[in-house]
């Protein structure tokens, strides 16, 4: 079953199910790419592996205190001369999480270098803390050597990365940057109405440089995930959509029956 959104399901964006997703589709992505540029490339998925604490941490329904004490009314002096013991509250506390996070590098055979490196953006990249620092720290590096980037932001929360231009009030973003380029690069700024747009994915110069098509990399993994199973579209999505999208999004799941 295919999903119901023209380019990227905002229903896929919820906390729970994006790191399947964001898996699935590094998976597919190599998938696709690595028979139509071997034997010259090679398509390796490589791991960011950090632990975030209290910067990144969940809480659900954040205490204010650890302890409360409850006034009760006045009693005589005698029935205060025992204290009654201080009643605790159940609190939660932040935990470490373990993130791995996936990408792609595109690298010549002959020379072993990283030729393209290709980013799929995860929540933890787009709020402050421990993950975007390092994934900016990551980005610096790539925009300073000669390996090109590939960005797909498909998350419309949190913090877009950094450029200097038009795109920030999109839902989504496709990064292209060229070394040769920089620092111009090609942004595709799209919402959640729209396609995924298609790219040509920066080679060597002189080589054949394939078409991804996003757009139907996730409709098939969409199918084979079963995501349909997943999400409930008479609910609203998390993040939710707001105003003319919202009512846009409505009326198509009506249309499809799934509302």
């Amino acid at each position: 079953m295919p999903s119901p959104f023209p380019g990227m399901d905002p229903y896929l964006e919820h906390p729970a199910l994006w790191p399947d997703v964001h898996h699935g589709l590094i998976e597919a992505l190599r998938g696709a790419l690595a028979p139509r540029l071997r034997p010259r490339y090679r398509v390796v998925v490589e791991e960011r592996v950090y632990v975030t604490g209290i910067e990144g941490a969940a809480f659900v329904g954040r205490p204010d205190v650890a302890v409360v004490r409850t006034e009760a009314p006045m009693e005589p002096a005698a029935a205060r001369a025992a204290p009654s013991p201080l009643r605790p509250r159940t609190v939660q506390v932040p935990l470490p999480d373990r993130v791995r996070e996936a990408y792609l590098e595109i690298r010549d055979v002959a020379s072993g270098e990283v030729v393209t490196v290709v980013e799929i953006l995860s929540p933890t990249n787009k709020r402050p803390g421990v993950g975007r620092r390092l994934y900016e720290e990551k980005r610096l590096q790539v925009l300073g050597s000669r390996a090109h980037l590939v960005e797909v932001d498909l998350l419309r929360a949190g913090e877009p990365m950094p450029v200097s231009g038009d795109g920030r009030e999109s839902h989504y973003r496709l990064l292209v940057s060229r070394a040769e380029r920089r620092p111009w690069a090609d942004l595709y700024a799209f919402s959640v109405r729209d396609p995924i747009p298609t790219f040509r994915l920066p080679l060597r110069p002189g080589d054949e440089e394939p078409v991804v098509n996003l757009g139907a990399l996730l409709q098939a993994l969409y199918d084979r995930a079963g995501y349909d199973l997943a999400v409930d579209y008479a609910a609203d999505p998390v993040p939710p959509l707001e105003g003319e999208d919202a009512a846009w999004a409505d009326r198509l799941l009506r249309e499809k029956g799934l509302r």
